[in-house]
């Protein structure tokens, strides 16, 4: 492991940018994933350490206009109990609800878990059902990158090592838009999913439109439903729409067979909580 020779805590996101320009550095927000990757020798420090704690314009949720504004500082905690999340984008709230322990939660932020890279991350599937960007600055300026397209294979992203995640922002969802997050491990909570669905849509007299659908834990990458989204766009909620759904949620999703559970077990665990979705939307 490599020995840390500076410790900074820069108070603007400025700051931030202006060190990672200098390079190579380490970022460090709740450090749960940081310390485990770091103990276990999966990654090894920079010569500089870079707690970005601090910085106010990365911390709490707003709106502006139509925009949800969700600072990478913020804590699953604060997700679970925001009211803006709440009211806009509960799917999150309950994401929050199953995400770790009150420990993990009080401490992991959602920019890290974004970062992390996981492709069983739990934040990341329902902010890509949302459709959220993330904001990522440097000391060039700022980009908005399409959480759905941030990710190139496990642990890996779009993201360079100039820049710092600051935020992710989601349009406000359509009147009416509600949805569902489903997880499966083997035990409630403190477990990696096996796999993971976030679906949503606006259901109105028993039709439904506005389909959004990503997975998780099954595949290199968390992804989209595209097959799954355009089989229910526009069509009556009813048993055979719902079968339907989750046999093209099974077949579109490419999971491994690996200790924790077996590609098959995966595409029934997808199949199974799609359609428990569809039926409490419906």
């Amino acid at each position: 492991m490599n020995t840390v020779e500076n410790y900074i805590a820069p108070g603007s996101i400025e700051e931030a940018a202006a060190a990672l320009a200098a390079g190579p550095v380490t970022i460090v927000a709740g450090g749960t994933d940081l310390m485990l990757q770091t103990g276990s020798g999966a990654i090894a420090y920079a010569k500089t350490l870079m707690n970005v704690r601090r910085i106010a314009e990365m911390q709490g949720v707003s709106i502006d206009g139509d925009t949800i504004r969700i600072g990478a500082l913020t804590t699953i905690t604060e997700l679970k109990s925001d009211a803006i999340i709440a009211e806009h984008l509960p799917v999150v709230a309950e994401m929050a609800d199953k995400f770790a322990s009150d420990q993990i939660r009080n401490a992991s932020t959602i920019g890290g878990n974004i970062c992390n890279a996981s492709p069983a991350g739990d934040g990341i599937v329902p902010l890509m059902m949302y459709g959220a960007d993330v904001v990522l600055a440097s000391a060039k300026g700022n980009r908005n990158v399409a959480l759905s397209e941030f990710f190139t294979g496990p642990g890996k992203t779009v993201k360079a090592d100039n820049e710092l995640l600051v935020a992710i922002e989601i349009a406000k969802p359509a009147a009416g838009f509600k949805g569902g997050f489903g997880k499966f491990g083997p035990r409630p909570a403190l477990e990696i999913a096996m796999a993971s669905v976030a679906l949503g849509g606006v259901v109105k007299d028993g039709v439904i439109s506005n389909v959004s659908v990503a997975f998780g834990a099954v595949g290199p990458t968390p992804m989209m439903g595209a097959k799954t989204t355009a089989l229910l766009e526009g069509k009556t909620l009813n048993e055979e729409t719902i079968s339907a759904a989750g046999e093209a949620a099974s077949e579109e999703v490419t999971p491994i067979d690996d200790v924790r559970a077996s590609a098959w077990y995966r595409r029934h665990l997808i199949r199974v909580m799609t359609e428990e979705i569809l039926n409490d939307v419906g």
